[in-house]
């Protein structure tokens, strides 16, 4: 092995070589049987790999041993004759975050009705809560609670579509629209005029959302904006566009919540 290749360009030619072959870390975690978080830490140059681990990556990805400890490397001097059958990625894939109305519903009333007396819970810290409730339980259980797709705007993560499920379930009596002023400043807030159907809400969903509420509910506006936009999955993203649910597994300290620690081979 040349020893002039860090394990930080180990990890980024893996990940050039991951893109080149159109595979997600999901894809490739699961092809080589590893978990995601693994080969994320890998990706990051924070994981050794071993030997066994270098070959199943070499057969899945197509490059040799020389080739990916070379000081010159390039993704141009590999072979690509071995790309996966595409209905093989597919299958593999992991789904795209879809949104459930009903839950996206009883998670916001959850969140109001323990935070809609807090006279600094208007629509900007609402929209955060909701989105380190979902981006949270995302990296810890890898699968989606809302599945509501937010997009980089400047003032944070946005929940899209909310403007339409809070004017519905206003038109339904389920919530008050109110507009007040904060510290000067015009502040839109709601008020849950039903409960939550906790029923809809597993153990695992509400102790995460409830330690978002615990962390991040007394934050004014615009001190829980400024700590989104130091969250990966949204400095990684381009304004105005969705934010990669993925991008979770790339949180440092103090955003991530989970400890991969626990979970390295």
């Amino acid at each position: 092995m040349n020893t002039t290749v860090t394990q930080q360009e180990i990890g980024q030619r893996i990940a050039a070589l991951r893109k080149r072959k159109g595979l997600s870390q999901a894809d490739l975690a699961k092809l080589i049987d590893m978990s995601r978080p693994s080969l994320t830490q890998i990706e990051l140059g924070n994981r050794n790999l071993d030997a066994f681990e270098l070959c199943k990556l070499s057969l899945v990805l197509g490059f040799s041993m020389d080739a990916l400890m070379a000081p010159d490397f390039s993704l141009y001097d590999l072979s690509d004759h071995d790309h996966l059958d595409e209905r093989t990625v597919l299958k593999e894939r992991i789904s795209l975050p879809v949104l459930h109305a009903n839950k996206f519903k009883n998670v916001l009333l959850y969140i109001l009705e323990k935070c809609a007396g807090k006279p600094n819970v208007g629509e900007t810290v609402l929209n955060k809560l909701l989105y380190f409730s979902d981006f949270n339980y995302y990296e810890v259980y890898e699968e989606h609670l809302t599945g509501a797709t937010y997009r980089k705007l400047p003032y944070g993560p946005v929940p899209q579509n909310m403007d339409s499920v809070m004017d519905q379930m206003v038109r339904k009596e389920e919530l008050k629209r109110i507009t007040t002023e904060y510290y000067g400043l015009p502040q839109t807030r709601y008020i849950p005029l039903i409960r939550s159907d906790l029923t809809q809400l597993k153990a695992s969903e509400k102790e995460v959302i409830d330690r978002v509420i615990d962390q991040m509910s007394d934050w004014s506006g615009t001190a829980i904006s400024n700590y989104s936009h130091k969250d990966m999955p949204w400095l990684a993203s381009k304004e105005g566009k969705d934010i990669d649910y993925e991008l979770v597994f790339y949180r440092e300290a103090p955003y991530s919540v989970r400890n991969y620690n626990e979970e390295e081979e």
